[in-house]
């Protein structure tokens, strides 16, 4: 038994190749959402949507539930870190899973204004994948449905790439 989990540990499928396979059906990104809760399970107490995911590139979806807001009746502050902590995650670790793996080591937020309805958090960046270890900063803007930036959240996330 021992044996066949080694195995499959060794050919787990990265990221990238779970996105492939999820993200062309219907409801293909909430599932993918939840699989990630499932690996980072602080991630699934959010309720959120992967909307697109490619290289250096991630934009994923926060919706508004009642477990998820504070005493003002906004999105909790702690709810949208969550969140751009899976974005930015998300973009450095579609790089880099199978040949490499990255932890955070630093997570800030700036928030501009309450935080009501769906969020929409994006992050662009340009992950090294150059073997060695690395600090990558990474930026990720939160946005209501009118547009209006929420919150920023700026990630370090320190990226080991091979042995």
């Amino acid at each position: 038994m021992e044996s066949l989990i080694a195995l499959a540990l060794e050919r787990r499928p990265s990221i990238a190749q779970i996105w492939s396979w999820l993200k062309a059906m219907p409801g293909g990104g909430r599932v993918f959402f939840k699989l990630i809760g499932q690996i980072a399970p602080y991630t699934g107490t959010i309720d959120g949507e992967v909307r697109s995911l490619e290289t250096g590139r991630a934009e994923v979806v926060l919706f508004d539930q009642r477990g998820s807001r504070n005493h003002l009746n906004s999105l909790h502050a702690i709810a949208l870190m969550n969140l751009g902590e899976v974005v930015t995650g998300l973009t450095m670790l579609y790089v880099v899973d199978g040949v490499g793996r990255g932890i955070i080591t630093t997570l800030k937020m700036d928030y501009m204004k309450k935080a009501r309805g769906p969020i929409t958090a994006t992050c662009e960046a340009n992950i090294p994948t150059r073997q060695g270890r690395h600090d990558v900063t990474l930026e990720a803007l939160l946005r209501d449905e009118s547009g209006d930036v929420v919150a920023k959240a700026t990630a370090i996330w320190r990226v080991t790439i091979g042995k």
